[in-house]
């Protein structure tokens, strides 16, 4: 009988079943945990936060608002600096008493023609002004164009001319920058006279509140942007009005040359400013030539020290004196014309080639040049 074989057979035991692992909740579920929770906070809270955040944008945009207002006001002050703001103002509330003007008033042969520029295409070039503290405004430039504007008004009484195109200067400028900015701008006029310079910078220095005593200090400050020796000539001008300024009628016609001569005279003799002052005080000076000649015969000595005026059949008053001439200079459209007056001539001369024009038009132009001469003088 065979032996039976018998074999330990060791079988794996089996591990314990594993419990699946539970699958995460789906996003449904949170926004519906999230909603729970928001119904729970109750529509007072949500309108307590929702009004919070519409608390925080608009004080966001507050703060951009004002940065912006900021940022205007200052850009507002640095255009009235520099004159750039322009707005129109009445004429009437505008005075010319805080500075004192550098342009005579006795004179101003151009302002005819500024007013037909202003009646034919505007103002181009705004007055500056500076607002006082009654709502009322001071002239800083401009006296001549806003002459311009009161006579058109008063001629025409056009609305278009009741207010004017004025820059506004920012308030708290010192005087002395103000009349620095006066100054500046009329430099570059060519009509205006040594006299009308000199007689702003004594009354400049007669201004207490311009804190300048000399005359030197006020030639030196108000004409710094001129040349040195125009402000010498300036100078010289001064102490000439000092000396015989109150007799004159006419000083912002003296040439420079006559009147640099004059002063020299009268500071060598000062005996003769005294004479001086008597002739112009007995000799009638009718107008700015009859002036002229007293001071140049007076200078010239042809007058042995007293002025003779021949008068004509009608009684007029004209001075005259033997060589005595008048010279100055005009400012045309087409240039610069030099012109040379005396007893019996008159030249008158430009870089223009005048024989080209014609010979009707030369006729009438010197007829109606004559015409003006006469305009106003008695009839013989």
């Amino acid at each position: 009988m065979s032996k039976r074989r018998v074999f330990d057979i060791n079988f794996p035991t089996d591990p314990a079943p594993k419990t699946p692992a539970a699958s995460p909740a789906p996003d449904v579920a949170k926004d519906d945990n999230a909603a729970a929770t928001e119904s729970r906070r109750g529509p007072m809270a949500t309108a307590i936060s929702e009004n919070a955040e519409a608390l925080k944008a608009r004080a966001a945009t507050e703060q951009n608002i004002r940065a912006e207002n900021d940022r205007l006001a200052h850009e507002f002050v640095r255009l009235k600096k520099l004159g750039l703001v322009v707005d129109r103002i009445p004429l009437d509330q505008i005075s010319t008493s805080k500075l004192v003007r550098d342009r005579a008033t006795s004179r101003d042969p151009e302002l005819e023609e500024l007013q037909a520029s202003i009646r034919s295409i505007g103002l181009s070039n705004p007055i500056r002004v500076e607002e006082e503290a009654d709502g009322s405004y001071q002239l800083i430039q401009g006296f001549r164009r806003l002459s311009a504007y009161r006579a058109l008004y008063a001629e025409t009484g056009a609305e278009e001319f009741a207010a004017i195109p004025a820059g506004l200067i920012a308030k708290g400028q010192d005087l002395q920058g103000l009349y620095r900015r006066m100054v500046d701008e009329n430099l570059v006029r060519r009509d205006i006279s040594f006299a009308e310079m000199a007689q702003l910078a004594l009354s400049y220095a007669q201004d207490p509140e311009t804190g300048c005593e000399l005359v030197e200090d006020a030639v030196a400050h108000l004409y710094a942007s001129a040349g040195r020796q125009k402000r010498s000539y300036i100078r010289h001008f001064a102490e000439l009005l000092e000396m015989i300024g109150a007799r004159l009628r006419f000083a912002e016609a003296i040439p420079r040359a006559l009147g640099l001569d004059l002063k020299k005279r009268l500071s060598e003799d000062e005996s003769l400013v005294q004479q001086l002052n008597a002739l112009l005080q007995s000799t009638p000076r009718p107008n700015a030539e009859a002036e002229l000649t007293v001071l140049r015969g007076f200078l010239s000595g042809s007058l042995g020290g007293k002025a003779t005026i021949k008068q004509d059949e009608s009684g007029g008053g004209q001075a005259r004196a033997g060589v005595a001439k008048t010279t100055l200079r005009c400012a045309v459209p087409s240039g610069t014309v030099r012109c040379q007056a005396r007893d019996g001539r008159i030249e008158l001369a430009m870089e223009r080639d005048f024989s080209v024009i014609d010979r009707y038009r030369l006729e009438t132009a010197i007829s109606a040049f004559f015409a003006a001469l006469e305009e106003g003088e008695p009839p013989e």
